[in-house]
């Protein structure tokens, strides 16, 4: 990452290839902003991980620095995005529309309404503090959640992916942008959890809009603190390396 990035395009520099008509993120881009970026360890970022996943991040932060900030933004995954995938930005998209591959299969929906003009050094910072959440999903967040519902993933497959993020803005962020977290559930349906995590969203300490990350872990199983600690362990090892 840029440490001097100022916009979002010098934020994002490097983390994908475009062309006239495609923008393409390798397992490697990815793999990078996921770590230097976004703060995010998770498996599936790895460069050699069977089932790479670009990050749901690197794609909210595309989005909104091509588009914009909005009142309210609603951007939806539709499944695992794999690297190396030729994605379509539309050039005018009114209030809803998708991200599709040159297949047609639409990879993200995305909800703008009500646009805002905020300076392109206010969207960098932004994306920077919105994205840096995910650093703190785990353990921090998702282990108190599996634990307490007595449920946790995979050890050999951990699968934790983005289902939607939401943004609600009460006004246009003018300087650095906060999030403090509100609230964290889990709702466990068989092998599947959904979590959701809720932001406040505070600028001189002073509150300016609400936003919610919400996840999908597959492959539930019984809580085992034994496998969750060995998980942690090597997970900040990770962080730290």
């Amino acid at each position: 990452m840029n440490p001097f990035a100022t916009t979002p395009e010098q934020l994002l520099s490097g983390f994908y290839d475009a062309d006239d008509h495609h923008i393409r993120i390798s397992a490697a881009q990815g793999s990078r902003f996921a770590k230097e970026v976004a703060g995010d360890h998770n498996p599936i970022h790895d460069v050699d991980a069977p089932r790479f996943c670009v990050p749901g991040d690197l794609l909210f932060a595309l989005i909104t620095t091509r588009y914009g900030l909005a009142k309210d933004m609603e951007i939806t995954f539709n499944g695992m995005l794999r690297a190396d995938t030729a994605l379509h930005f539309p050039a005018t998209p009114g209030e809803a529309f998708a991200i599709n591959s040159d297949s047609g299969k639409p990879y993200v929906s995305v909800s703008r309404r009500h646009p805002v003009s905020a300076s392109a050094e206010m969207i960098s910072d932004f994306i920077k503090a919105y994205v840096a959440c995910s650093g703190e999903s785990f353990p921090g967040l998702l282990q108190p959640l599996l634990k307490a519902q007595n449920v946790m993933f995979n050890p050999e497959r951990p699968l934790v992916v983005y289902d939607s993020m939401t943004i609600h803005l009460d006004q246009t962020p003018q300087q650095q942008v906060n999030l403090t977290l509100n609230d964290a559930r889990l709702a466990v349906n068989g092998k599947r959890g959904d979590v959701q995590f809720d932001f406040a969203m505070t600028q001189a300490q002073k509150p300016i809009g609400v936003c919610s990350k919400k996840m999908v872990v597959s492959g539930l199983r019984e809580y085992d603190q034994t496998a969750m600690d060995s998980i942690i362990e090597a997970y900040e090892a990770r962080r730290n390396a």
